[in-house]
């Protein structure tokens, strides 16, 4: 899969270089509007998922995963768009690029649901926060985008941060890891993926939905689910469950194909933040020296780029001007 992406084009890239400067720079704005309503909206999932305990972590994924499909399906066709999924199903390199980033979306909800059932919301944080760095070396890796030096200290600064966190703790973090590498690797091959956001998110939970149907109606055969015959609050926010995850993600998506990916790697600090403050002020995890060490590095590090970015930016928006 990487070799094949490295040699596709973005779709956003191809368009802006069509587009007016006053037009890619509305689209930027627009990018930046969606993305920072999708990290708000993530930034609280914590609280959201908290709720659902009582289920097991791979039948909220499952729910998770068919209300979504139900969810877009109605969604696509009430736009009069159903024909445009058929049409992304049909091709195979789309299909390809879809299936890949079905399947590291779905482990990513599963790890993140675990995390936050076992009392590892700060785990999950330190994750999130390490996804922006990783989305800089992938978008180095895989699209061309120049990572100068800032950049580089940046990504090795929050690598001593990992590194010392599990030096500490006798423990790797594997959650932490686990989030970051699948997150980011689902922001590059979506930014490459030739299909509208809201299209391929729906193909993304029709290629899973089957299988989490299926294994839903046999935890019911088992008398082990939990829908239905629980509590009422599972039985109301497993379903919106779908609808809570499928917002975000749309808007997710319409941001990192306005955006360069390092721009999006940039916003994904809000998400973090709130799941830091969470873990640590309302569910009271456990919060060392060892914790605070290694969060320094990859906040320095986020400091350094954020700073770094923030300059380019402003750079660009001056010599546009005085064109």
């Amino acid at each position: 899969m990487p070799a094949m992406t490295a040699k596709i084009k973005p779709v956003e890239t191809l368009a802006n270089n069509q587009a007016s400067p006053s037009d890619q720079h509305d689209n930027a704005r627009l990018g930046v509007f969606y993305g920072l309503a999708a990290y708000f909206a993530w930034g609280f999932f914590p609280v959201f998922f908290k709720a659902l305990e009582g289920a097991t972590p791979l039948e909220i994924v499952c729910h998770r995963i068919f209300w979504s499909a139900v969810f877009l399906l109605i969604l696509v066709t009430t736009r009069l768009q159903l024909g445009q999924v058929i049409k992304a199903l049909r091709d195979w390199q789309i299909l390809l690029t879809l299936c890949g980033s079905t399947l590291l979306i779905a482990t990513n909800w599963l790890v993140f649901i675990y995390a936050v059932q076992h009392g590892e919301v700060l785990q999950s944080s330190l994750g999130y926060f390490i996804t922006p760095l990783l989305s800089v070396l992938l978008g180095f890796a895989f699209l061309r985008e120049r990572l100068n030096r800032w950049q580089l200290f940046s990504v090795l600064l929050a690598l001593i941060g990992v590194l010392n966190l599990a030096f500490h703790h006798s423990q790797f973090p594997w959650i932490a890891l686990m989030l970051a590498t699948s997150f980011g690797l689902y922001g590059l091959l979506r930014k490459v993926a030739r299909v509208e956001a809201m299209i391929g998110l729906t193909v993304e939970t029709l290629l899973l939905a089957p299988i989490a149907l299926g294994y839903l109606i046999y935890l019911a055969m088992q008398q082990e689910s939990s829908f239905l015959v629980g509590t009422l609050q599972l039985d109301l926010l497993l379903p919106l469950s779908g609808v809570v995850t499928a917002v975000p993600l749309l808007l997710f998506v319409a941001a990192a194909r306005r955006l360069r990916l390092a721009t999006t790697g940039f916003l994904q600090y809000i998400t973090p933040s709130l799941h830091f403050i969470l873990a640590v002020w309302l569910y009271n995890e456990p919060f060392s020296q060892g914790h605070l060490v290694s969060f320094l590095f990859i906040w320095t590090g986020l400091g350094i780029y954020s700073s770094d970015a923030l300059w380019k930016s402003r750079a660009a928006w001056q010599g546009s001007r005085n064109r």
